[in-house]
């Protein structure tokens, strides 16, 4: 592995996560003045992003870009750096005794100096770097001041043969305490892990559970695994239990802690791809961004409680909601994993599937698992449930080719803002506005900057009308399979809601 590149790409990675949120109850009849204090938005102060080890293939070939879009009211200071972190065996992974301890040279976590890399110069412009091969580690960062709001890093891995092959993508996480994975796979083609990558000083204790077709599924290794301070490790599903399932949801609970969690999910046949954490349990979910040229479709959904669930199934299209033929409502069993092959729903026209109760909201997590390509020349990712735009958004690593933005208006329409960066290594910002009528997907080529050099970030904010989702789909050709891999854009929290004080009370602080 190149390390000076993997340090230089080190820095320019790191995602955001809020580490904190203000919180105000209204009171029954606020006045005025009540109420606007009560509004009050301000940029978060500090963030941390985990990358995951982007693979184990010696023909992997790893691209990272770094982007934290400018933000009002964030001053001047401010840093954003990055470590390697300790990353764990598979092979310890794999045993339960094993769980939490380092690597047979003692190199653990605690041990391994955390030395920070170069680091992003300003807000608005992208970072990049690389590496190659299969020893490239899982990245442990932080953010503050006016590099810490919404700030969004992208890992893109190729890989030219073997399991896996392919282009497989992934926005670094937010470190959490519970995520669900709807879409995982113990089959005989499958090699899926969990990678777990602890920030923090102390060790985190994680649980991990799945679920099939028929409920929870016996596993007394996936309890009580230990992640040390400043580590990764990733976990073979298919060494929690003895059953083959098709169709898996992955629970990761943190018993104490926090962690960053994905899941690589790797086929035989049809490459392999990241599968990204589902949004919280709801009612109602919208998966945006199915390729127009899709040949396959697999919705796999799940329910946490007891309690069935029944859905609408509606493919927001470009000309307005469809009710796929013979899939117009699915049934999910309390507790129980079901998946629903859809076939070539979108029949040529980009879409995105919107799931919502047909009675009873009883909440579901779910994945759309999506191929491209026939025979032997198929490449598979997955598109997860997610959040909407909200205020803002960001995808990171375009080219200015071989990608396509899509937003989705599942109710009412709204209009939305599309900025184009400038380039890593030059260019000149372009924003563009489009208005997606309601119930619609619209795919659009990304706008570029102007006198593009490098690659370059893509913010989407919403203007006006109704919630607005969205992904960012990357293409390229790999010995004539079509590669490709799918981001969500969920809202980048990059600001937090602090009640206005009536007085200065710093002076009482002693």
């Amino acid at each position: 592995m190149n390390r000076t590149t993997l340090s230089l790409i080190a820095g320019t990675t790191a995602l955001a996560a809020v580490t904190g949120f203000a919180a105000l109850s209204a009171p029954d009849a606020p006045d005025t003045d009540t109420a606007a204090k009560a509004a009050a938005q301000l940029p978060v102060e500090r963030t941390s992003l985990l990358c995951p080890a982007p693979s184990t293939s010696d023909l992997a070939e790893t691209s990272y870009t770094s982007f934290t879009p400018v933000t009002k009211g964030t001053g001047s200071g401010g840093k954003a750096e990055l470590r390697e972190a300790a990353e764990e065996s598979a092979d310890a992974s794999a045993d339960g005794e094993d769980k939490g301890k380092g690597k047979d040279d003692g190199k653990s976590g605690e041990d391994k100096p955390a030395k920070p890399v170069l680091t992003p110069k300003e807000p608005g412009k992208p970072v990049t770097g690389d590496s190659s091969g299969g020893d490239a580690p899982a990245l442990v960062g932080t953010a503050d001041g006016r590099f810490a709001p919404g700030w969004t890093v992208q890992e893109t891995t190729e890989v030219a043969a073997g399991t896996g092959r392919g282009l497989q993508g992934v926005n670094c996480t937010a470190p959490d305490t519970d995520f669900w994975f709807p879409g995982a796979s113990t089959d005989a083609d499958r090699t899926d892990y969990v990678h777990l990558t602890n920030p923090d000083d102390s060790a985190a204790v994680v649980d991990i559970e799945l679920y099939g077709k028929d409920g929870a599924l016996k596993s007394a290794v996936g309890e009580g695994i230990t992640v040390p301070p400043h580590s990764s490790e990733p976990v073979l599903l298919s060494t929690l239990t003895g059953e083959r399932q098709t169709n898996l949801t992955v629970h990761v609970n943190v018993r104490s802690g926090r962690v960053g969690a994905a899941v690589q999910a790797l086929d035989d046949k049809l490459g392999g791809d990241w599968l990204a954490a589902s949004t919280d349990p709801s009612g109602s979910l919208v998966l945006p961004g199915i390729p127009d040229d899709a040949t396959s479709v697999r919705l796999v959904a799940f329910t946490p409680g007891d309690a069935d669930a029944d859905l609408k199934v509606r493919l927001a299209s470009p000309s307005g909601p469809i009710t796929p033929a013979g899939h117009e409502t699915v049934h999910v069993k309390g507790g129980m994993t079901t998946a629903v092959d859809l076939g070539d729903v979108t029949r040529g026209e980009a879409g995105s599937l919107v799931l919502t109760p047909t009675d009873r909201s009883v909440p579901v997590v779910a994945a759309l698992r999506v191929v491209r390509g026939k025979g032997d020349k198929q490449e598979t990712a997955f598109i997860p449930a997610t959040r909407p735009v909200g205020t803002r958004a960001t995808s990171a690593d375009n080219s200015g080719k071989g990608g396509t933005l899509s937003l989705t208006a599942p109710g009412a329409a709204a209009t939305v803002k599309v900025t184009a960066s400038a380039g890593s290594e030059g260019g000149t910002p372009v924003s563009k506005t489009y208005t997606i009528k309601a119930g619609t997907t619209q795919d659009i080529e990304p706008p570029a900057p102007g006198g593009l050099k490098g690659t370059y970030a893509l913010t989407v904010e919403t203007v006006s009308g109704g919630p607005v989702y969205g992904a960012r789909t990357l293409t390229a050709s790999e010995g004539g399979v079509p590669a490709f891999t799918v981001q969500t854009l969920p809202d980048d929290r990059g600001t937090v809601a602090v009640p206005e004080a009536d007085e200065d009370l710093s002076v009482l602080q002693k």
